[in-house]
């Protein structure tokens, strides 16, 4: 029988709105929305039958506040949140546990799965997902959805960083946009529509500080099966 549904595919596009498309937009809609909706609906049956079962949906601090050159990948994930937490407020009386996990920055390797309009865009990405303090390794944040969801909690947003953000934005949210837009200023600009390249091969020939600075994103990219760099270049 079916008793948990964990709704996790996720893709990402990073860089400036100006080399975004509409196609950008709606892949990250189809795969970390619609793909929710429609995985939601076809096991729903199975647990209104039974009054009982579990949804984990996998969202992102993304979805709480709109990060920049994010904005397909923050898009898709604040739809995926009210979805979220509107099919809990409808289920729980009727026995299914809807659990929102919300990520913040996860040491998994999958930088090198992103697709990135600049190299500059790939070089602060890579680092910024493999940093200690402020990234979660994959079995932290496992163990710690595993344990939300047999409790049935309606949220557990992971890292101590997302955590902050998203009390401030609730609080503040015109104050953490004006922070974010000068963030913004520090970040690649781009021009027009621009071909994306894949992290695995925008991480070809980094410098060895790169490298240092992304050890733990490589090693986790090692583990989980991400795609790797070219060997010898």
């Amino acid at each position: 029988r079916l008793d948990i549904l964990v709704n996790n595919a996720g893709i990402i596009q990073v860089g400036p709105v100006e080399t975004m498309t509409l196609t950008d937009f709606g892949a990250a809609i189809n795969v970390m929305f619609w793909g929710t909706v429609h995985m939601t609906l076809a096991a729903l049956p199975h647990f209104l039958e039974r009054g009982s079962g579990r949804i984990v949906n996998i969202t992102s601090i993304g979805g709480k506040a709109s990060v920049p050159h994010l904005l397909p990948y923050n898009s898709a994930k604040f739809a995926t949140v009210g979805f979220s937490e509107g099919l809990r407020a409808e289920l729980k009386p009727r026995g299914i546990q809807v659990t929102t996990i919300v990520p913040g920055l996860m040491r998994t390797g999958s930088y090198l799965n992103a697709l990135f309009s600049t190299p500059g865009d790939s070089a602060w990405f890579g680092v910024s997902a493999s940093a200690p303090g402020i990234t979660m390794s994959a079995r932290r944040a496992a163990r710690q959805i595993v344990m939300a969801t047999r409790r049935g909690e309606a949220e557990r947003v992971l890292t101590i960083p997302a955590n902050l953000l998203a009390v401030f934005h609730g609080l503040f949210p015109g104050i953490t946009s004006d922070m974010l837009g000068l963030v913004n200023r520090l970040l690649p600009r781009g021009q027009g529509d621009q071909a994306k390249t894949p992290g695995s091969e925008a991480a070809v020939n980094r410098t060895r500080t790169w490298n240092a600075l992304t050890t733990l994103g490589r090693s986790a990219a090692r583990e989980y099966l991400q795609p790797q760099e070219v060997e010898g270049r």
